[in-house]
C-alpha cells in the first residue's frame, strides 16, 4: 500500500520492531504517515527507521518497557501529538492455569491491558481537542476461543476488546475512532520462536487452513485506521481465517 492518504498525520505503534507490528508500520509510513516506532531494543528501533527511511518514509523511535506504568506514559510524552495509535504490542506466555504465578498474571495484564489503557488515556484527550484520531488494539482470538493454556493471555486481551467498546463510546462523540483487529494464528518470528518445528499446526487451526501472515493484519489496521473506516467505531474485526467446523464423529 503505497497511497498517500494518511499524509500530514502522525502514528504511534507500539511493538514495532518485529512480526506484525513491523508489518504494521511500514505500511502506515508508505501511506505517508510519520511513524513513532516502539520497542524495547534500541539497536532494533534504529534499523528499522533506517530502512523505512530508505524508502523514502519518516520515522523515529522510542525505547520503552510497556511493562512499567511510568515508562509508558513517558512513551505517550515523547510520542507527542499523534493521530493514530496502534496498540499492538503484547505478551504471551501459554502455560496451565496452576503453572502460572502471579508474576506472569500481572505482566499479561500490565502490557496487553493496562498499557494499552493507559496510552489512550494520555494521548484520546489531544485527539478529542483536535477533532479527530484513530485508536486501533491488536487483539487476539484468544480473547473468545478458549484453550487448555494461555488462560492469562487470553483474560488480558478480552479486557482490551471490553476497553475498545467503553472508548468508543466515551471518544467517538468528539471525532475519535477505537477499533479492533482480532487476528488468529500468524507466522512470525514469535510463533516460530515459541513452537519451533510445531510450527506448521498453526496452518491447522482455521478454514482457511493456513495461518496468517503479518502484512495481512496490517492492511487490515491500515483500514481502520484511515479514512476509508470512518464510519466504523467500537467495532472487533476477526482476522483468523474462519472458524473450522467440526463434523460430529
Amino acid at each position: 500500500m503505497s497511497s498517500n492518504v494518511l499524509q500530514g498525520q502522525t502514528a504511534l505503534v507500539t511493538g514495532a520492531t518485529s512480526g506484525i507490528g513491523k508489518a504494521i508500520a511500514r505500511n502506515l509510513a508508505r501511506q505517508g504517515a510519520v511513524v513513532v516506532l516502539h520497542g524495547r531494543d534500541q539497536a532494533r528501533g534504529n534499523a528499522l527507521v533506517k530502512e523505512l527511511q530508505a524508502e523514502g518514509t519518516s520515522a523515529r523511535f522510542v525505547a520503552a518497557d510497556l511493562s512499567d506504568a511510568g515508562d509508558t506514559l513517558r512513551l505517550a510524552a515523547e510520542a507527542g501529538a499523534v493521530d493514530i495509535l496502534v496498540s499492538n504490542a503484547g505478551l504471551y506466555e501459554f502455560a496451565p492455569t496452576a503453572a502460572t504465578d502471579a508474576a506472569s498474571f500481572d505482566r499479561h495484564i500490565a502490557v496487553n491491558t493496562r498499557a494499552p489503557f493507559l496510552l489512550v488515556g494520555a494521548l484520546a484527550p489531544g485527539m478529542t481537542e483536535r477533532g479527530q484520531g484513530s485508536i486501533v488494539l491488536v487483539g487476539s482470538s484468544a480473547a473468545r476461543m478458549p484453550a487448555p493454556v494461555g488462560a492469562a493471555y487470553g483474560a488480558s486481551k478480552a479486557g482490551a476488546e471490553i476497553l475498545t467498546r467503553y472508548w468508543a463510546t466515551e471518544y467517538g462523540p468528539a471525532g475519535v475512532r477505537v477499533n479492533t483487529v482480532s487476528p488468529g494464528p500468524v507466522h512470525t518470528e514469535g510463533t516460530q520462536a515459541m513452537l519451533g518445528e510445531h510450527v506448521a499446526v498453526l496452518d491447522t487451526t482455521n478454514a482457511r487452513g493456513r495461518a496468517g501472515d503479518p502484512q495481512e493484519i496490517a492492511e487490515i489496521v491500515s483500514f481502520l485506521a484511515g479514512p476509508a473506516s470512518s464510519y466504523v467505531n467500537g467495532a472487533v474485526l476477526f482476522a483468523d481465517g474462519g472458524e473450522r467446523s467440526v463434523l460430529p464423529a
